[in-house]
Formats: structure tokens, C-alpha cells, sequence
């Protein structure tokens, strides 16, 4: 699944950016995290395997056993859940595309207990699945959705840096959070655009 690869080379491209910005508001080891989960994802998972679901179960239960803090058990749960929604699948169409971000995003809220607006992952997630399905309701086409997805995302990221931290380490700043981009909605961003790009080559 080259997409999976994908994500991981820019997840790894962007392991220091990614700590810098939790160096900020956090622990200062997201991007170190992330990079380290999605090295074993690309040490453990047969990205060969044709059944696309059973590539993302087993990426979600990498990510839950090697990456720490809190994104490890979040973005474990969303590929996982991702997974079931195409399980047994050779091929991801756009709806499917959209169902999986939707199932990822509840994946997320029920584990994390977050919803929007609390400076996490799911301020540029959210806004995604909405210009996403939104796109191809339209009638555009899957790039079409995911550059508008990506956009939405970016701004959320931006967004994140406006409001105060209620979740997470971060939250223990209170409004010294301000003015900080989330590490999360970051990484989610980097992973959505890594999958538009890797579909317009």
C-alpha cells in the first residue's frame, strides 16, 4: 500500500518539525514519537498485502504498541478503525475514502473524549472530512476532495495556534497555549497531504 509508505517517509521527513512544535506545549517527543511508530510500521506490515483493511488494522496496532504519550493510542484507534470500514478491500474509491476519515475522526473522539475546538488533532481532521465530502458531493473527483481537504486541514492547524488548549499536556499552559500550533493537527495534516500527493504522481 504505497500511500501507507507515504505517510510514513513524510511523518519521518518531519520528525524534528514536528518535536519543535511540541517542544512548545508539550513533551517535546511527538515527532520523535511519530517517526518511531511509523518505522515500525514500515518494519512490520506487509504493505504488499492486496487486503487494504488488514494493512491498516495492522498499522493502527503498530502505532497503539510503539508510539508514546497520548497519539500513539489516538492515531492507532483511527487506523484501525479506518481499517474496518474497508476490510477486505483491494481498492479504496472516494466514498470509501470518505467513510474512513469519518470512522477515524469517531475513533478518535470516543478514545480521546475530545471534540473540536480543543486544540487537538481533531481541529484539522474535522474541518477535512467536511470540505472532503462536501468536494465529492459536488461531483468532483477524489484529488479534487483531498486538495480540498488538505486546505481545510492547513487552516485548522492555523487555527490551532488562536484558542487555548484543553486537552492534553498542552492544557496544563492554559493561555499560554495561545499562539502555539497544535503538534497533532499538524501531523494529520502532513499525513492527508501526503496522501493527496502521493495520488497526483
Amino acid at each position: 500500500m504505497k500511500y501507507l509508505q507515504l505517510i510514513a517517509s513524510r511523518i519521518i521527513e518531519n520528525k524534528d518539525f514536528l518535536t519543535e512544535l511540541d517542544r512548545e506545549i508539550g513533551d517535546a517527543d511527538h515527532g520523535i514519537n511519530m517517526a518511531r511508530g511509523f518505522k515500525a510500521v514500515l518494519e512490520k506490515v506487509n504493505l504488499d498485502d492486496t487486503d487494504t483493511g488488514a494493512v491498516l488494522k495492522k498499522a493502527g496496532m503498530t502505532l497503539l504498541s510503539t508510539v508514546g504519550g497520548a497519539s500513539g493510542p489516538l492515531y492507532g484507534t483511527a487506523f484501525m478503525e479506518a481499517g474496518k470500514v474497508i476490510a477486505g478491500k483491494t481498492e479504496i474509491s472516494p466514498e470509501d475514502f470518505g467513510a474512513m476519515l469519518g470512522a477515524a475522526i469517531a475513533g478518535i473522539q470516543k478514545r480521546g473524549k475530545a471534540v473540536r475546538g480543543e486544540k487537538t488533532m481533531l481541529d484539522a481532521l474535522i474541518p477535512a472530512h467536511e470540505a472532503y465530502t462536501a468536494k465529492l458531493a459536488e461531483g468532483a473527483d477524489m484529488i479534487a476532495a483531498l486538495d480540498s481537504a488538505c486546505s481545510a486541514a492547513r487552516e485548522g492547524t492555523e487555527y490551532t495556534k488562536t484558542i487555548i488548549a484543553t486537552k492534553g499536556r498542552a492544557s496544563y499552559l492554559g493561555e499560554r497555549s495561545i499562539g502555539h500550533q497544535d503538534p497533532g493537527a499538524t501531523s494529520a495534516t502532513i499525513m492527508l497531504e501526503a496522501m493527496r500527493d502521493g495520488m497526483k504522481e
